[in-house]
């Protein structure tokens, strides 16, 4: 378990000042079992009202908190960056979105491939979705 002194300091690696909501949100996501929406969050966070923590969110993109990565629905899936400090993409890795159960998966052992992009282009997030069934939905068809 995270203390708030434990996510406060991790805030302010990252730059960020720790209010209440920041704290709650930075928590939930320690919490999870995997990545998460917006939804998933507003679901655990009864006491924090939707726009706050999307405004949350929003905050940890830009300071490289979390991380998030379409899952092939068109919904954001947030995820807590390793990294301190400013991310440097190291810590990329794939993703699984099982199309029965619609949960998406860290598969942390996977990691995204180094690119090199042509002069010019510069890279903010990198992000690999794999769709299919989860070994839970296999055996259950």
């Amino acid at each position: 378990m995270h203390t708030n002194s434990d996510i406060e300091t991790k805030l302010a690696g990252k730059g960020i000042k720790p209010t209440a909501n920041r704290l709650l949100v930075y928590r939930a996501l320690t919490e999870a079992s995997g990545p998460v929406t917006l939804a998933m969050l507003e679901d655990s966070l009864v006491t924090v009202d939707k726009s706050s923590i999307f405004r949350v969110l929003t905050l940890f993109l830009e300071h490289d908190a979390v991380h998030a990565f379409e899952d092939g629905r068109g919904v954001l899936n947030y995820e807590l960056c390793t990294t301190d400090g400013a991310c440097n993409m190291t810590d990329g890795h794939l993703h699984f979105y099982c199309e029965a159960c619609h949960h998406s998966y860290c598969l942390d052992t996977i990691k995204t491939p180094e690119l090199v992009l042509p002069e010019g282009f510069t890279p903010h997030s990198l992000s690999f979705v794999v769709k299919g069934l989860c070994p839970h939905c296999r055996h259950s068809h």
